[in-house]
């Protein structure tokens, strides 16, 4: 029932890069146009395509044809993503990071249209290597195809989901239950203080 839903959902897209290229043959040049395209719901899908055509627009739907071949699903906590993680392709290298709410998309390019369209809200990305912009989003796809759950990785292990969280992220109502009892014992040492000065 679920992959009916993910099915339903609208896809949206977006070029990131329409180039121009040249092939050269014995009466001159031919050109033709390569389209850069990203594909997703805004929810948890995503895909990256890429196609060459004559004409600008037959290119852009052949990309689209191709991404839409090669979506897949990102693992989220929140609106962000669960882990650090470093994407690698060729030369590029792409750094993520999950960032608290409110923090908002803090990439350049071609990485904005992936995160954006992967229905990821607050995030950190960073080149390390090159600016070629499709060996750049092939990076980002990369790290996030290899993002993990917290309960896969307790399965993995054979340990409970809370024990394979980092302590930043284990529920704030278990740190702050102990705190009432030293302020009750206080209070009472001071009561106690003030019968015998009381009594003095």
């Amino acid at each position: 029932m679920a992959i009916d839903v993910q099915e339903s959902r609208e896809l949206k897209e977006r070029v990131v890069e329409i180039n121009r290229v040249a092939k050269v043959v014995k009466g001159g040049r031919r050109f033709s146009f390569t389209a850069l395209v990203v594909v997703g719901d805004e929810v948890d899908r995503v895909g990256l395509g890429y196609g060459k055509a004559r004409e600008v627009p037959l290119a852009i739907s052949k990309a689209v044809d191709d991404a839409k071949k090669n979506l897949f699903s990102v693992p989220r906590h929140g609106t962000t993503i669960t882990h650090e993680i470093l994407g690698e392709f060729g030369a590029a290298r792409v750094l993520l990071r999950p960032a608290s709410e409110g923090t908002g998309v803090i990439a350049g390019g071609g990485v904005r249209a992936v995160l954006e369209l992967a229905g990821i809200r607050d995030i950190l990305a960073k080149s390390l290597g090159t600016t070629n912009p499709i060996n750049m989003l092939k990076a980002t796809v990369n790290g996030l195809q290899r993002l993990r759950r917290p309960d896969e990785v307790a399965a993995t292990r054979g340990l409970t989901i809370s024990r394979v969280l980092p302590v930043s992220a284990k529920p704030k109502e278990e740190e702050a239950a102990p705190v009432p009892e030293p302020v009750a014992v206080a209070a009472e040492e001071s009561d106690g203080k003030a019968e015998d000065h009381a009594d003095a």
